[in-house]
């Protein structure tokens, strides 16, 4: 503005600012609502869990759940009967028959020990003076514990088994697998080399020095075995048995069945330290 235009005797016009732009209002809060946003969210967290725990289960649910439970034990069951029979799976083809051989054999033993208890029972039942038929088995029972406890002789049908060591190498638990494989066929007495082998009996020593019960015998060493012929030389000569381990140590086996072996290597009675007849 020039002077011409000013107003006579007048101050200068004051110069006028622009106003700055006005915020947004605030978002108006509820009323009565005095809460922080932490809380806030806290509250939220606390519904959710409230809404998650305890869960409600239903019945259906609950059904199911006891129907995949009982599904899931029957398949860990199947699963370890299967890992169980995997042993014979993997076994060779003489290892499986020797298994079945002694089965069959123990079956039958078995079989033939319940006819004989039956046998008995029916005496007792049957005999007018059930007394003397009791004192009479019970001899009988005591001489089948002495033949088992190697305290009496005995003698019957049965086999030899003779090994020939010429170069010493047979080990004691080469033997003890013998004795093994004749009471798993159903041997009832044995002696080697003399020497009563009972239930306790053991093989100690080295090749060459082999002892039994303590007591060192020297090859050939000669197995006197009192039995069924028919179960005992077959489960010495079945494929991967006694017979065929000998002969892969350069020793030899020979097995003779025999009508009558007479088993007379006798042991102490010995009084057991603790074990005590349950009738006293």
């Amino acid at each position: 503005m020039n002077s011409e235009d000013r107003p006579h005797g007048g101050s200068p016009e004051p110069r006028r600012e622009p106003l700055p732009p006005m915020a947004p209002p605030a978002p108006a809060q509820p009323a009565g609502d005095t809460r922080a946003d932490g809380e806030g969210r806290e509250s939220g967290r606390q519904r959710l869990g409230a809404a998650l725990w305890p869960p409600r289960v239903t019945r259906a649910q609950l059904i199911v759940a006891v129907l995949l439970f009982v599904l899931g034990l029957g398949l860990a069951i199947q699963v370890r009967s299967n890992s169980d029979d995997s042993a014979l799976r993997g076994a060779r083809q003489e290892d499986l028959v020797r298994i079945l051989d002694e089965l069959d054999n123990r079956t039958q033993r078995l079989q033939d020990e319940k006819q004989r208890l039956e046998e008995q029972r029916t005496e007792l039942e049957n005999s007018s003076d059930q007394a003397e038929e009791a004192r009479k088995q019970t001899l009988q029972k005591e001489q089948q514990l002495g033949i088992l406890a190697g305290t009496v002789a005995a003698q019957g049908p049965g086999v030899t088994l003779t090994i020939a060591d010429p170069s010493g190498t047979v080990e004691p638990d080469m033997l003890l697998d013998a004795i093994q494989e004749l009471r798993a066929a159903g041997a009832e007495a044995i002696q080697v080399n003399g020497a009563r082998v009972v239930a306790n009996s053991y093989f100690s020593g080295t090749a060459g020095n082999v002892e039994v019960d303590g007591r060192s015998i020297s090859a050939p060493y000669t197995f006197e075995v009192i039995g069924k012929p028919q179960d005992l030389e077959p489960a010495l000569n079945i494929p991967g048995g006694v017979v065929q381990t000998l002969e892969k140590e350069q020793a030899t086996a020979t097995v003779v069945r025999s009508e009558k072996i007479v088993v007379d290597a006798l042991r102490p009675a010995e009084r057991p330290d603790y074990a005590r007849s349950s009738s006293q």
